[in-house]
């Protein structure tokens, strides 16, 4: 039996892939008009910096993700000291891309019926927690949860044990009365499953719901719902 659904948040509950495009491309008009770069510089040197970043800290910390420090790199890489400048791509960056996304079709009514069956909702997600629960402010989900856990808390990202460990321990709920549902095979479904949860790909637009695939899939909350996939093993 089912006693907890745990959510990825990015690209899972809303699309990261449309609203980073937006954040982007807002802060290239930033650099153009701050430090003359074109769009192509500053993605080149944005990414970088993510290299500089994760060769320094290893892939296995949440701090890889956090802007503030890629953007002090960024100035560092340019020559620049003026550490507002940081600030200010911070807030261009991250203001743009909270303004501009919107929950998964069919999300919030999920989260409702889930609620209503007294399953317990949770949030396993990698990233930062600040700006993670800034997100579930905008999508509307903060109200719906039972519990999160991001990898800043965990000191550890998906798809550690320990990070699902975590998961289990809050949820309150043995791994295998839970559902982890994302977006990354490696990460979300494949890590969950090992765990001995019921890892389950998050694939928009991958056609129809497929039991006999080697993870349950679902690729519209609208769908899923009608169907009562919260309710499947």
């Amino acid at each position: 039996m089912i006693k907890a659904v745990i959510f990825d948040i990015d690209n899972t509950m809303y699309s990261f892939d449309a609203a980073h495009k937006v954040a982007m491309a807002a802060l290239c008009a930033y650099t153009e008009k701050t430090f003359g770069m074109s769009a192509s510089e500053t993605k080149e040197l944005a990414a970088k910096c993510m290299d500089i970043i994760t060769e320094r800290l290893g892939d296995n910390c949440a701090a890889i993700h956090n802007r503030l420090i890629r953007f002090q790199c960024f100035l560092e890489q340019i020559g620049s000291a003026d550490y507002q400048k940081a600030m200010e791509m911070y807030h261009t960056y991250w203001d743009t891309l909270l303004e501009v996304m919107e929950p998964e079709a069919g999300l919030l009514p999920l989260l409702g019926r889930l609620k209503e069956k007294g399953i317990r909702i949770g949030i396993g997600s990698d990233m930062t927690s600040y700006i993670q629960y800034k997100k579930l402010e905008k999508i509307g989900a903060l109200e719906y949860l039972d519990f999160l856990v991001t990898s800043e808390e965990a000191g550890t990202e998906k798809p550690t044990p320990q990070f699902f460990e975590l998961c289990a321990k809050k949820a309150g709920c043995k791994p295998e009365e839970c559902v982890f549902i994302g977006d990354s095979l490696k990460k979300d479904v494949a890590g969950s499953t090992d765990f001995g949860m019921t890892g389950t790909w998050y694939h928009p637009g991958g056609g129809s719901f497929n039991k006999s695939s080697e993870y349950p899939v679902i690729t519209s909350y609208e769908e899923y719902l009608q169907e009562e996939g919260w309710e499947r093993k």
